[in-house]
């Protein structure tokens, strides 16, 4: 008697080192596999430039799948109807997923996996999406982590299992088209120039960044206007590539050439914190919306509508923010130390709630990942933990002259300023008025002034939380 399995996908979007799918294949006759757009209570779900990058995602998987044999299922709706109707459809003798964690996601997920035993369906859960599983690491009091480097100590000191391999081909089937209802944001298209999106194209970054990156990458990765990081996140957010196939590929090309042990170990310890991060969104309340540090939910934040605006739109007056906020919009992306220059002037030179930029974020970012964003936000903001103390008030200024000397990457992205000499790139409003004539900068006219004095915001955000202390 044949049997049928269906296979859930959800943040694991690729054929290789997928152990739901390699189970459901391995163990039935027939697979279907099935992604639902979730209109679920608790399941948080993708912002704008996400839903793009999905819908393209999809469409790449949808082909794959279809080289082994495999149809994929496409639907929106309430996840828990959505695949018990599903199974009954397909008539499936088992269900595979591979888990997820937020707080929200766990519960949803149980339900529906208590909901499909009752009616008599078969439902296993596979860890594939972190290097570690949340629960399988601990302190040795056995308490969850809180500080990065003794985590760090416990992931490098294991044995991280071994990517499955891709399964085997069936007789390979027509791709159906989607039916996802998808409807591009009207601003997305021009995403499109900036990406190659799929599991090919994620092997193939990784294997460029091994092979040509790697080596500069400890001492290159905090300079914006140099390509030195592996642009990986926006395929380890959707599963186009697993933590451990990265993993596993670093410590192979390591083999090959063990004068890399310490680049190696600084690009592993990056994929070790996004592990970190899944760590603190799976023990604790939603991340998205609670400070990690319970004192500052009393933060006396400010409101100001325009001042906001003014940042998502990359017109602060302050140009490494502003070249930061300009690549968001235009890319999907920012590089990583422009994140946290970003952050820290809203949430403390600014003082404006941290959530605010989590949720632009959030919507903006083709790697908005559940756990990396607020996790992240909340590490510059200081209420996350392991974080950066309050105290440490990133200078946009400083950090611009450090970081981006030559100005090369503010004007890329602000090339109202691209006539300035290098000594004013980064502080135009301070430079002389035959210095901003010659570059054709009018300060308030055709460039901002600084949306905020950067001393004395500094000195606001820590009388703020020195009253946190005090309460």
């Amino acid at each position: 008697m044949s049997s049928t399995n269906l296979v859930w996908l959800r943040n694991d979007l690729r054929v290789s080192d997928n152990p739901a799918l390699s189970a459901a294949i391995k163990h039935g006759d027939k697979t279907v596999a099935l992604y639902v757009h979730e209109r679920t209570d608790g399941v948080r779900p993708p912002g704008a430039a996400g839903r793009w990058w999905l819908h393209q995602s999809l469409v790449s998987l949808g082909r794959d799948l279809a080289g082994i044999g495999i149809a994929l299922i496409v639907r929106s709706g309430e996840s828990q109807a959505v695949v018990r109707d599903a199974a009954a459809e397909f008539a499936v003798d088992c269900v595979y997923w591979n888990r997820r964690y937020a707080p929200g996601e766990v519960a949803v997920d149980a339900a529906i996996k208590a909901a499909l035993r009752a009616q008599g369906v078969t439902v296993a859960s596979f860890g594939a999406n972190v290097l570690i599983e949340p629960w399988d690491i601990s302190t040795g009091q056995g308490r969850p982590y809180s500080v990065f480097t003794p985590f760090w100590r416990s992931i490098k000191a294991r044995d991280i299992d071994r990517p499955l391999p891709r399964p085997p081909a069936g007789e390979p089937i027509e791709s159906s088209d989607l039916d996802s209802g998808y409807v591009e944001p009207e601003w997305a298209g021009k995403l499109a120039q900036h990406w190659q999106i799929g599991e090919a194209a994620a092997q193939a970054k990784l294997g460029d960044f091994l092979d040509e990156r790697l080596e500069i990458y400890p001492a290159g990765r905090d300079f914006p206007a140099k390509s030195v990081t592996s642009m990986l996140s926006p395929h380890l957010r959707f599963g186009e590539i697993s933590p451990r196939q990265i993993w596993h590929s670093a410590l192979a090309a390591l083999h090959a050439e063990p004068e890399r042990q310490a680049a190696t170990d600084k690009f592993l310890s990056e994929l070790a914190w996004r592990d970190f991060s899944y760590h603190q969104l799976f023990h604790r309340a939603d991340i998205a919306t609670e400070p990690m540090q319970p004192k500052y939910s009393r933060m006396h934040w400010r409101e100001s509508r325009a001042d906001l605006v003014a940042w998502q739109r990359g017109q602060t007056g302050l140009p490494i923010i502003d070249a930061g906020m300009r690549e968001l919009w235009e890319t999907g992306y920012m590089q990583n130390r422009v994140r946290m220059l970003v952050a820290s002037v809203l949430a403390k030179n600014m003082l404006i709630d941290w959530r605010e930029g989590e949720r632009w974020f959030w919507d903006c970012l083709v790697d908005g990942d559940v756990a990396s964003n607020p996790a992240s936000w909340q590490w510059v903001a200081g209420s996350g933990l392991d974080a950066a103390p309050y105290f440490r008030i990133f200078n946009p200024v400083t950090q611009g002259e450090k970081f981006d000397t030559e100005g090369d990457y503010v004007r890329r992205w602000v090339p109202e300023l691209a006539r300035l000499p290098d000594k004013w790139i980064h502080r135009p409003a301070e430079a002389p008025d035959a210095v901003l004539e010659a570059a054709n900068v009018s300060i308030g006219r055709n460039y901002p002034r600084p949306i905020v004095d950067l001393q004395s915001s500094r000195v606001r955000a820590l009388e703020a939380s020195a009253e946190l202390k005090e309460e």
